[in-house]
């Protein structure tokens, strides 16, 4: 088992509203669905919210942009770091005038 990844080495995968690297999986020896990845958020209008049967943490690398939490709005930018109950609906965009929000993001079991 490999337990280590460098970001380089990993492919992207294009999603409709933004990019995705997985990094950590079961492949690495995470557990009851931890996973972690880094993506490229590119959208300037919010995309569908969506919600996960785990919680989800976030860092922002870079860009600026904003969040949807539930019913909360809050402004994003490079080292914010925020966490999604799960269960709990979410999305993410970049403003108009940057570049696309980059985010560290993990999910745990509860």
């Amino acid at each position: 088992m490999q337990y280590q990844v460098y970001l380089k080495d990993v492919d992207e995968i294009m999603r409709p509203d933004y990019i995705s690297q997985y990094l950590v999986n079961e492949k690495n020896g995470c557990v009851s669905g931890c996973k972690t990845g880094v993506s490229q958020h590119i959208r300037t209008e919010y995309p569908e919210t969506h919600s996960h049967d785990d919680q989800e943490g976030f860092f922002v690398l870079s860009g600026t942009g904003w969040a949807r939490v539930a019913d909360q709005e809050f402004k994003l930018e490079p080292e914010t770091a925020f966490i999604v109950p799960a269960g709990v609906e979410h999305t993410i965009k970049k403003d108009q005038d940057s570049e696309a929000v980059k985010v560290f993001w993990f999910h745990a079991a509860i």
